[in-house]
């Protein structure tokens, strides 16, 4: 797993960095990587510190985008031919999406790479500590319609957390927080963070809704942002 340090982050990030790096892809989903094949992509799961304790930066895609309108996402998207790393790719994206300035954040960590195979994406979470944070919102209101640092207590929130049906039958964790739906990839992504980071609390798995209709397709299931 790489690693890129550049500042120190607070002490609440260290049970997360410290779980993170023994963390296989396993951890996060049941679906195996493929050691060849798939599009690079890589994802910025971006924290903070905000008024309300630790907090991650999430954005919702337009509703007129054909593929994951409307669904709350990590900023990220496909490795391109300028990028000089998957690390480059998320920062790059998150500046594209948002107006995040680089030099504001400090890189960690790198999660295990993930298959999505209905996109056939190879996502690359990475971690990183926004030691300086600055407004961002939506540069492309076309691609991004709303940005918000969603705190990881709220997440953690029981009242907040339930499971969700998609008319497929798939099922999978999900979030209600500030008006958005978190679900799909960064819903399993933010589950699986919460427990190795120490914040989960136990949640009604129990609650089970149908996905809101018409949902982002069955390919919003990964929420790899749209790479055009």
């Amino acid at each position: 797993m790489t690693e890129v340090v550049t500042g120190q982050p607070p002490a609440w990030f260290e049970p997360l960095l410290t779980r993170v790096r023994a963390a296989r892809a396993v951890d996060f989903t049941r679906i195996p990587t493929p050691d060849e094949g798939g599009r690079p992509a890589a994802v910025l799961i971006l924290l903070a510190e905000g008024e309300q304790g630790p907090d991650v930066l999430i954005m919702q895609r337009s509703a007129t985008l054909r593929n994951h309108a409307g669904q709350p996402a990590f900023p990220g998207g496909a490795v391109e031919p300028e990028d000089a790393d998957l690390t480059a790719t998320a920062l790059r994206e998150a500046n594209e999406e948002v107006g995040l300035d680089p030099a504001s954040v400090t890189v960690l960590a790198q999660l295990p790479t993930l298959w999505i195979p209905v996109t056939d994406f190879l996502v690359t979470p990475v971690l990183a500590w926004w030691h300086t944070p600055h407004p961002v919102g939506a540069h492309d209101p076309r691609e991004v319609a709303h940005v918000a640092r969603l705190p990881l207590a709220e997440l953690a929130d029981p009242a907040h957390r339930l499971r969700v049906r998609h008319s497929s039958g798939w099922i999978g964790p999900a979030f209600q927080a500030r008006g958005m739906l978190v679900w799909g990839f960064t819903a399993g992504v933010l589950s699986t963070l919460l427990e190795l980071g120490g914040w989960a609390r136990p949640w009604p798995t129990d609650r089970i809704e149908a996905l809101p209709t018409p949902p982002a397709t069955l390919s919003g299931t990964a929420d790899v942002p749209s790479v055009g």
